[in-house]
């Protein structure tokens, strides 16, 4: 596993051991970052992000290698947290970066916030993400945030999350990848 894009384009990162943890593939990382650059053009520059379900932390990295202002890594494992931990050290960017060590759905952001990104990588069998999302962003979200979920491309994404219509939904093998955004004028589409 490794950063694919932006300034830190090639550096390894570490993957926790067991599987705990599924890191999102390289592929579909770049996927996910293409498309919010199609959409928005340089749409991760000075981003301030939530990666939630953080395990690897390798979607926070990724946005914080190609420019954003800062990542906030949510995740429940506390092996998990030591493997960001050490990714930040290694990528040089932990100073922009700070992990928590807290359920998605317990922890609530809108302290943090707001952010202008959200990350999400939750277990695909566990239903209860999607409303744990909602419950942890209430708050937190600037009016064009955009939110990034990982799901299992078995199953349809819900057509919203926290007050944001879904805008895009891209498979790519067993994974998927669902957006949520509001539309140009800033209101919910849908």
């Amino acid at each position: 596993m490794r950063i694919v894009g932006g300034k830190l384009r090639g550096r390894p990162l570490l993957a926790p051991h067991g599987r705990a943890t599924r890191p999102t593939a390289d592929r579909l990382r770049q996927t996910i970052f293409d498309i919010l650059a199609h959409a928005y053009g340089d749409a991760v520059a000075g981003a301030r992000v939530l990666d939630l379900f953080a395990g690897t932390g390798a979607l926070g990295i990724e946005a914080l290698s190609r420019g954003a202002e800062r990542c906030t890594f949510v995740e429940a494992d506390a092996g998990a947290c030591v493997t960001i931990r050490e990714n930040l050290e290694r990528a040089r960017v932990a100073d922009r970066a700070r992990v928590v060590r807290a359920q998605v759905g317990r922890w609530i952001a809108a302290p943090d916030g707001p952010y202008t990104l959200v990350l999400a990588d939750p277990p695909y069998d566990d239903p209860a993400s999607w409303g744990a999302l909602d419950r942890t962003l209430a708050g937190a979200l600037t009016p064009s945030t955009t939110i990034v979920v990982e799901h299992a491309a078995r199953e349809a994404p819900p057509a919203s999350v926290a007050g944001r219509a879904l805008w895009r939904d891209r498979r790519q093998g067993e994974g998927a990848v669902a957006i949520y955004r509001t539309d140009d004028q800033g209101e919910v589409a849908g």
